[in-house]
């Protein structure tokens, strides 16, 4: 065929298939998930334009059946966050001293060392679209992609907890939850939990005080609330605490305050972020530690290990370790916020456990839930997915998104040990730290408890304002409670501080107790708004 017969058959063939083109499809064009091009998508396909539908409607079948599924169930707790990504960049040392001393995990080694993150942050006891301005602990959970795999950092703002050991757990969350017969939460319900659990006191002193409403997540500390460890090359470790310092400055929020804003805005928290890190003015926090010897430590008057206590600086100094920036927003909430799962057990070498019975049962619930949440292979979704080679024998599962069978040299071989090629255990260079445990095993509190000297020392250190605002918020609640619970948190307060007790004795006595306590934490009027809503209301007729 010579060149001109060759052009002319290209001409024809080109002209032949823009005959046969059916749809223009270009990179914006919208398809099913097979891929199809949609050249309709405002009619389903029915006999005449208001006649039945067809079943063979495929391209509106797979939209609705995807529609109908596209929600995973929240999170039992911290079900209303907002999230972005980052970076850590590490010091190299601990205060004055190098890292290298305490612990070999990487991801602090190095001066200057940049490791990516992806931090959520939320509230704990409501719903996936509750208001950011309820009075509850806020989460502050980081997830490190370091070179030896994920780093899940999961804690609060708030340095202490509610409770000290996993098994009271599940009663805390259902008392702070809504009611089950009224669905709406209920201030006696959770002072009738605090009070039956002395150890609260502390962690309610800082909730009922301005600390319980943060302004915005860019301004709130965090804290990773549970001791670890660190462990060193020599295998030897140290208890640790995590603490996050916002270089934005911190702010909060009184009652009054937070409720004006959410007449304006449930999202608050939510927009503050996400247009912060729009403008390119990035939120960021420095890391800090508290160091202590492993060991009960007799000296202290409080047990290490107790969440509900925090570790004084004047002789655990805060040492700082690194800095975080979040620099940039999800692509997409669902899958980079929602589906993101953080575990309390992810730790990698050079990070280990302590004995801290908190730590001991979040770290099975956590994952554990994730797990429930969004299935067995969620560690394969990229915000989860370590960003380093990942090679399991694990096989199966519901939305199992790809083999792992590519990292190994015999696809054939799905366990371990093998001769045939399949994967084998890495060698291990750090020296193991093998603490040495021995003892009965009880059912018991740990010995020293004293639940009321730091809620003191708490109080004491607040400012005037911070005092008012305690006491109003307390009291408003409180006064609507039973008198057996009024009384055990009047107790717990004259223990903590007599000027606590007595201001707390003096208001519930003034206070009017015509009200409910069938309200939000701190919200007091808010059992008018039914009546008002009836009274205020505008006449309408029925259309």
């Amino acid at each position: 065929m010579n060149a001109k017969n060759k052009k002319e058959r290209m001409s024809f063939m080109k002209k032949e298939d823009e005959n046969n083109e059916t749809n223009i499809e270009n990179d914006d064009t919208l398809t099913t998930r097979q891929g199809h091009p949609v050249t309709n998508n405002q009619n389903i396909r029915t006999v005449g334009n208001r006649g039945p539908a067809m079943l063979e409607n495929y391209d509106f079948i797979e939209k609705i059946s995807h529609f109908d599924r596209e929600k995973i169930p929240e999170r039992i707790v911290h079900a209303r966050g907002a999230g972005a990504h980052g970076f850590f960049e590490t010091y190299g040392t601990v205060g004055e001293d190098p890292v290298s001393k305490y612990t070999r995990a990487k991801v602090f080694q190095e001066k200057g060392k940049r490791t990516p993150v992806f931090v959520r942050f939320s509230t704990v006891v409501h719903g996936n679209h509750s208001p950011e301005t309820v009075r509850d602990p806020r989460g502050f959970a980081v997830k490190f992609y370091t070179e030896d795999g994920n780093w899940d950092l999961v804690g609060n703002n708030l340095k202490i907890f509610f409770i000290r050991d996993a098994m009271k757990f599940p009663d805390m969350i259902h008392a702070f939850r809504p009611d089950p017969v009224t669905n709406y939460q209920d201030s006696e319900r959770f002072f009738d939990f605090c009070a039956n659990s002395p150890e609260s006191f502390h962690m309610v002193t800082f909730i009922y005080s301005p600390w319980g409403i943060p302004a915005n997540y860019r301004m709130m500390q965090g804290s990773g609330v549970n001791t670890y460890k660190w462990v060193n090359s020599d295998g030897e470790a140290v208890l640790v605490k995590y603490h996050w310092e916002p270089k934005q400055g911190i702010k909060n929020l009184t009652q009054k305050e937070a409720e004006k804003i959410q007449a304006q805005n449930f999202n608050h928290a939510t927009q503050d972020l996400y247009e912060a890190i729009e403008r390119g003015e990035y939120p960021e926090w420095e890391l800090f530690v508290q160091i202590m010897e492993d060991g009960p430590h007799p000296e202290l008057d409080f047990d290490p290990l107790d969440d509900t206590k925090l570790w004084p600086e004047d002789k655990f100094p805060w040492l700082p370790v690194g800095r975080m920036v979040l620099n940039k927003n999800p692509e997409n909430y669902f899958t980079e916020v929602e589906q993101a799962a953080f575990g309390t057990g992810v730790l990698v070498d050079g990070l280990d456990f302590s004995d801290d019975k908190m730590l001991q049962g979040r770290t099975f619930s956590y994952s554990d839930t994730q797990r429930y949440r969004i299935g067995a292979n969620y560690l394969q979704l990229p915000i989860n997915a370590a960003k380093k080679r990942v090679a399991t024998n694990q096989e199966g599962g519901f939305m199992r998104y790809e083999a792992e069978a590519k990292e190994k040299k015999n696809p054939h071989v799905n366990y371990e040990p093998s001769i045939l090629g399949g994967l084998k255990e890495a060698e291990q260079l750090g020296k193991e730290y093998t603490p040495y445990v021995e003892g009965n095993l009880v059912r018991e509190s740990i010995d020293r408890h004293d639940n009321t000297k730091q809620a003191g020392e708490t109080y004491r250190r607040f400012e005037d304002w911070e005092k008012d605002e305690l006491i109003s918020n307390l009291v408003g609640d409180l006064s609507q409670c039973d008198e057996r619970i009024q009384d055990k948190m009047i107790a717990l307060a004259e223990q903590a501080d007599e000027e606590y007790g007595r201001r707390l004795r003096e208001g519930l006595e003034q206070a009017k107790k015509d009200g409910s306590s069938e309200n939000p934490l701190g919200y007091t009027e808010a059992e008018k708004a039914p009546k008002e809503a009836v009274d205020k209301g505008k006449d309408a007729e029925p259309y």
